[in-house]
């Protein structure tokens, strides 16, 4: 899976076995707001790539 490194500005690709997946929610004016995000680590750089619920239910990653 490709992931985009903030760091060395540029994408990297990490194994589907290395991925996790997580689901962060945060209180908001209006509610509660729930991001999902598929997450690796690449030498020593925490990677998120956010993405749909879709996405997210259909991913076979592990849960983080």
């Amino acid at each position: 899976m490709q992931f985009y490194n903030l760091k060395t500005r540029s994408h990297v690709e990490i194994p589907d076995s290395d991925v996790q997946k997580m689901k962060m929610t945060r209180k908001t004016k209006s509610g509660e707001q729930i991001r999902y995000a598929l997450t690796a680590t690449y030498e020593g750089s925490k990677l998120f790539k956010f993405v749909s619920e879709a996405t997210y239910n259909s991913s076979s990653a592990k849960e983080a």
